[in-house]
């Protein structure tokens, strides 16, 4: 097989083909077996993950078809995500490296920050403290760094290993004087700490979603992911302490994906606010400090 399949385009149809046939599961990054099989060979052979055409008829060389052979053999056999294979997730623009330690990032939050999180931040250059709470890689920490230029950010997580991840991706763009990486259970090591924002996308999947999760995501860190029969296990705990943690006229918004039903019914008294996106509605909920209990 390494000696017929010769090209970039031979390599694309056999693994849309393999892809099809074991009936992988995305969501990763892509949603569709050509999508995954061209970022997992663009990136195997070190090209630019937006530009396919230009290499469909380049023929490669030997080791580099032993290379794209056996990831896609991986991403078949182990159902391993593309991006612990090619170790790289994508939020808009910015790129982060990323392994099993963290769950791979996929966020509304991206969206909701190009803009500065405007409507509800009126200037951006005005926010001198935002958080990242459960920040497992970093990224919308970097994002919101990046978002917001004068802010200090503080992106937090429980688990040692995510930030370990967390600190390299935080390094790799030159942030460390403004993006710190903290080691705590949600608030307890930022006792009496304000922030003008704060943003989390906390574990949120209910039990019995995760008993259902595909092999792809079984590979992420449960940590990460599970949070109770409801999934608002950690929500709760969040709105319970938030208050003390915002400025006058801070804001918090909290991720719940598919969760909106059970936030509603779990704070039927609590002002939110969905917010909504180019590509989702009801994802993210926001509460103004001063109606938090």
């Amino acid at each position: 097989m390494v000696d017929e399949l010769i090209t970039v385009r031979d390599w694309l149809r056999w693994a849309v083909s393999r892809f099809n046939e074991a009936d992988l599961f995305y969501g990763h990054g892509t949603d569709n077996a050509y999508d995954e099989a061209a970022w997992l060979i663009l990136a195997t052979l070190h090209l630019p993950r937006n530009q396919l055409d230009p290499w469909l008829d380049a023929k490669l060389a030997r080791n580099e078809r032993l290379a794209v052979l056996n990831l896609l053999q991986q991403r078949i056999a182990r159902r391993l995500p593309t991006a612990y294979l090619v170790q790289e997730a994508w939020l808009g623009p910015f790129r982060f490296h990323v392994d099993e330690r963290v769950i791979v990032p996929r966020s509304y939050f991206a969206e909701l920050l190009e803009d500065g999180f405007a409507p509800w931040i009126e200037d951006p250059s005005h926010v001198g403290s935002a958080l990242d709470l459960c920040t497992g890689s970093g990224c919308l920490a970097i994002v919101m760094a990046h978002a917001f230029p004068n802010a200090e950010v503080d992106a937090i997580d429980i688990s040692p290993s995510a930030l370990a991840v967390a600190r390299r991706n935080i390094a790799d763009y030159g942030l460390e004087d403004s993006v710190h990486a903290i080691e705590s259970d949600l608030f307890a090591a930022v006792p009496g700490k304000r922030y003008d924002l704060i943003i989390s996308n906390p574990p949120y999947v209910t039990a019995e979603a995760m008993a259902a999760l595909p092999p792809e995501y079984r590979h992420e860190p449960s940590l990460a992911l599970a949070a109770g029969e409801d999934g608002l296990d950690v929500v709760r705990r969040i709105l319970a302490e938030a208050k003390q943690h915002l400025n006058p006229g801070g804001v918090i918004a909290i991720e719940v994906g598919h969760n909106r039903d059970l936030v509603d019914a779990a704070f039927p008294e609590l002002p939110m606010m969905w917010l909504d996106t180019e590509t989702a509605e009801g994802k993210v909920f926001l509460v103004a400090g001063d109606d938090l209990p």
